[in-house]
Parts: structure tokens; C-alpha cells; sequence
């Protein structure tokens, strides 16, 4: 790995003690502080007191980049929105939805045009949206170099030098694919001196400090980098969460956060087995997480968790009891009513469900809805018989025919399956949890939509709860659930006194 080290920052940037002094200046003045904890890293503590629905931290990226899919197709580069979009007349490569995000962009895009202006089409074709990401950072990082672009404590280079990389954890094969990534990013910048084991680190910064930029409702649109937010460390029950107002990463409390306390969030889906979340959190990120809801966990409630999860139903379909694995008999006994369930019987149906997962999966990538549909319920028809009515799997199809419903306009199924998702979802989540609030919303968009005032009125009303403290009250998202509800309550007022 040749090439020299990009050029010194003396010009930018104090010693790392000042920046750091700098930085913990920033976030006092937010309430908060940045706390070296044993055997954990970094991490922010609060210095105030926050309550539910509070602001504790916001940032812009230091770089970003929007999704595409062919599905979806191209999204705005500076503010991610999917509409009304052109293409930039030079590189052909980044759209806008207009002249003000366009112009906003261009101190950065009139480097990134120029040479991705050069690229041939076999190199154009290469480039994935994590390289277009580096390629992005290291540009903003010559632009602030070059005090184009002004550095402040919360948004200059050392914070991203600063992050974990995990070189040493990785595998020999990843580490040879980032090191190929950085050699290809050197061959798109050949005009800046690239140090190529430099880039392949910061490939590495990203996989594990990288965040998935999600529109209101959650869904995907880029990924972006957020060096202080990354600050803060994982729990899986966490008392803050972190969504986005366009770009900007916004850290909410969820629960009140006391001075003193560590501020926590969830780097994964947490409706998952402690041993599926430690399994994730260690592959991904390359830490056995030592939250409260991990540690105080004994064996047999894991064994509970796993068995109610993951596990099997009884047979008897009266009883909720779960099943346990017995090795005399060498199949399963309920832990409620003892009945005994034959493995072989079990291993047939999980063998159906597969093939007809299959099936299934390809139907909807061909977006044949009515075929996927037959498919999914007779999946579920098997999942009734064999899984708990907690069950992941479970959850999973009662999505899927919720989304496969949606598609089809068959609205009073749709609000079925939204309901006994939100029965799993009250069970697996914290009551103060963005997909559960966005599934009542769902609920009682559905509802609305049927003329069930009342309930609609009660859904709307669940979904404010927990999402004004999840997202605030002041995104057009929430304004727009805000005016629902109002109308919700309206309609209500006047059916009364039409009825008295």
C-alpha cells in the first residue's frame, strides 16, 4: 500500500487535547459530555437533565450519500428527496431537485463533477454508493483544508480520525476488498495524493460507524456519516433514538435521561433473542453489548425467550405454552401442559415454509401480488400451527401480507394484519418506540380510510403519543399526522351531535 500521507491540517487543527477541549466545550453547551468508559470507548454522558421528547444531540453529516435502486431510482444529492429531480448536465451522475439544493452542494459537487466527468463507463459502473461516500468525505476534507468550507468543534476531520476502525478484528478477505475499494478511490481522485492504507481504514470507519438515513416513516434513503452522534454507544434498551429531519441526525430522549447518565441508543432491531442481538452486535460493530437488558438475563429466561421467539407453539392450539427440546424423547414437550410435538413433524412443515418462502420471495420481486399472496398465507396458515403467537417468523409473513394487502388496495384485510402486528410489536418494543407509534399511524390511516371514526380517532391519538416524542412536533410529517388527528376529533364532534 504505497502513496504518501495526505498533507498536514497544523493550519486547521490544534493538537488533538485542544480539539478534544474544544469539542467538550460544544457538547457542554448541549449538556452533555464526552466520557472515556472501561472496556467500552467513548461515550456521552449527560451533564443536565433531559426529558422525554427532548433534543439531546443533532448533526449534520460530514458526508452523505442518497440511495438507489432501480426500483426507487435516484434521489436528490443534497437533501435526499425523490422528486422533481435533474440530472447534472456534466457528470450525468448526481440529480437535484432544484437550484437551491443544487447550489448548496456545489462547492463540494464541482470537484466531485469534475472527476467523475473523466471517468470511463466500465469505471463508472463500478462505483457503489460507499465509494461515492469516501470519495465525497475526502473531497469535504480538502475543501476544509483549503478553507473553502469552514471547520467548526462538531464538523472537521479529526472527529472522523478519531472513530474506531476495527482493522485488527478484521477478516483477511474484507480487508482486501476495502484495500481494492481505496485503490479505486485513488484511481477516481488521481489528482490528490491518496494514501491507500489511509482510505482502506476509513472504509473500515464506516462499516461500523456509518448510519442508515431514514425518511419519517423509517424507510431508507442513504447513509450518512455522523461522527459525534457516533459517539455514543449501544444499548438494547436504550433511552434515547435517533431519526433524521431530512439529513440531519436528531437524538431524541425517550425516556428521562437523569445528569449523569450515560445516553444510550439502538444500533440494531432490537425484536430479536438476546443471543440473535449479541450475535449481530458482535459481527457488525465487534462488542458483546453488557446493557441491563443483556446481563441480568438468566439462563432460564433466555431459554424462555428463545424457546417463545423462535421456538415452537404446542400442539394444542388452546394452550400458549412454549416447547423445549427434551433429549430422551428426542422431540419437544409444551412447558405448560407437557404435551409432547414429534420432531419429524416439525422439520416437515419448517421444510414446507421454506419452499414456500421461496416461492414466494419471487413472486413479489415480480411484483405478482395476488400469487404472493396465496403464497404468504399458506405460510402463515403453517406458522399458526407450528409457531408461538410471539413468534419473529411469525411477525415477519403478518408484514409481509400487511404490505402485500397495501399493494392489492385490499384495505379492511391490510388493517387486519396492521393489528396483530402492533399486538407483537406493544410486546417486543419499549412503549416508546418509532415503529410502534408508526404502526398505530398505519392503523388508523387504514381505519380513516374505512370510515371507523371512533377507532381511527383512538389509533391517531396512540400514534401522536409516542411519535411527538420519538420526532418532535415540528416536521411536515408530523404536521401532517397533527392535522389528522384534528380532523379525526372534528368528524367525531360533529357525528355526536348529529346523533344526540
Amino acid at each position: 500500500m504505497g502513496g504518501r500521507s495526505f498533507p498536514l491540517f497544523s493550519e486547521l487543527y490544534r493538537e488533538r487535547s485542544e480539539w478534544m477541549e474544544e469539542l467538550q466545550i460544544a457538547l457542554a453547551n448541549s449538556g452533555l459530555a464526552s466520557v472515556e468508559f472501561p472496556n467500552k470507548g467513548r461515550g456521552l454522558v449527560a451533564l443536565r437533565d433531559f426529558s422525554p421528547g427532548e433534543v439531546v444531540i443533532q448533526q449534520e453529516p460530514y458526508a452523505s450519500k442518497p440511495k438507489f435502486s432501480s426500483s426507487a431510482g435516484p434521489s436528490c444529492e443534497e437533501c435526499f428527496c425523490p422528486n422533481n429531480l435533474k440530472r447534472c448536465s456534466s457528470c450525468q451522475m448526481a440529480w437535484y431537485c432544484g437550484r437551491s439544493c443544487q447550489k448548496s452542494d456545489w462547492k463540494l459537487h464541482q470537484l466531485e463533477c469534475k472527476a467523475l466527468s473523466k471517468l470511463s463507463k466500465e469505471r463508472r459502473n463500478m462505483l457503489t454508493p460507499t465509494i461515492c461516500l469516501i470519495v465525497r468525505l475526502l473531497l469535504r476534507r480538502k475543501l476544509q483544508e483549503d478553507k473553502v468550507i469552514r471547520c467548526t468543534e462538531t464538523d472537521n476531520y479529526e472527529l472522523v480520525e478519531a472513530l474506531v476502525s476495527h482493522m485488527s478484528d478484521l477478516r483477511d478477505e474484507q480487508l482486501i476488498l476495502y484495500a481494492q475499494m481505496a485503490n479505486l478511490v485513488s484511481l477516481i481522485l488521481p489528482d490528490m495524493d491518496i494514501n491507500l492504507k489511509e482510505v482502506t481504514e476509513i472504509f473500515s470507519k464506516l462499516s461500523c460507524n456509518a448510519h442508515t438515513i431514514c425518511d419519517s416513516e423509517l424507510q431508507p434513503r442513504g447513509t450518512g456519516l455522523y461522527p459525534v452522534i457516533s459517539i455514543i454507544n449501544h444499548s438494547c434498551l436504550p433511552n434515547a433514538v435517533l431519526v433524521f429531519e431530512g439529513k440531519v441526525g436528531v437524538v431524541r430522549a425517550i425516556e428521562p435521561i437523569t445528569k449523569g447518565t450515560e445516553v444510550s441508543v439502538s444500533y440494531i432491531d432490537t425484536a430479536a433473542t438476546a443471543k440473535k442481538r449479541q450475535k449481530e452486535l458482535s459481527e457488525q460493530y465487534y462488542f458483546v453489548c453488557a446493557c441491563r437488558q443483556c446481563v441480568t438475563m438468566n439462563d432460564n429466561d433466555h431459554a424462555k425467550e428463545v424457546a417463545i421467539m423462535e421456538g415452537y407453539r404446542c400442539k394444542k392450539m388452546t394452550c400458549n405454552g412454549f416447547l423445549e427440546f427434551d433429549y430422551d424423547s428426542r422431540g419437544f414437550i409444551c412447558q405448560q401442559c407437557g404435551l409432547f410435538r414429534d420432531r419429524q413433524e416439525i422439520n416437515k412443515m419448517e421444510d414446507e415454509i421454506k419452499f414456500l418462502k421461496d416461492k414466494g420471495s419471487d413472486s413479489l420481486s415480480c411484483n405478482n401480488y395476488s400469487e404472493a399472496n396465496a403464497l404468504f398465507k399458506k405460510i402463515e396458515e403453517y406458522q399458526l400451527k407450528l409457531c408461538h403467537p410471539l413468534s419473529i417468523d411469525l411477525l415477519r409473513t403478518r408484514e409481509t401480507l400487511l404490505k402485500i394487502y397495501m399493494e392489492l388496495e385490499s384495505w379492511s384485510q391490510a388493517l387486519t394484519y396492521c393489528r396483530l402486528t402492533i399486538f407483537v410489536y406493544e410486546r417486543l418494543y419499549p412503549a416508546i418506540h418509532p415503529l410502534v407509534g408508526l404502526q398505530h399511524y398505519t392503523c388508523g390511516k387504514l381505519e380513516w380510510l374505512l370510515e371507523y371514526t371512533d377507532v381511527a380517532l383512538k389509533s391517531f391519538t396512540k400514534a401522536v403519543d409516542i411519535l411527538r416524542i420519538t420526532h418532535g412536533t415540528k416536521t411536515d410529517f408530523m404536521g401532517s399526522l397533527l392535522s389528522q388527528l384534528e380532523e379525526a376529533r372534528c368528524v367525531r364532534q360533529m357525528q355526536a351531535l348529529n346523533s344526540s
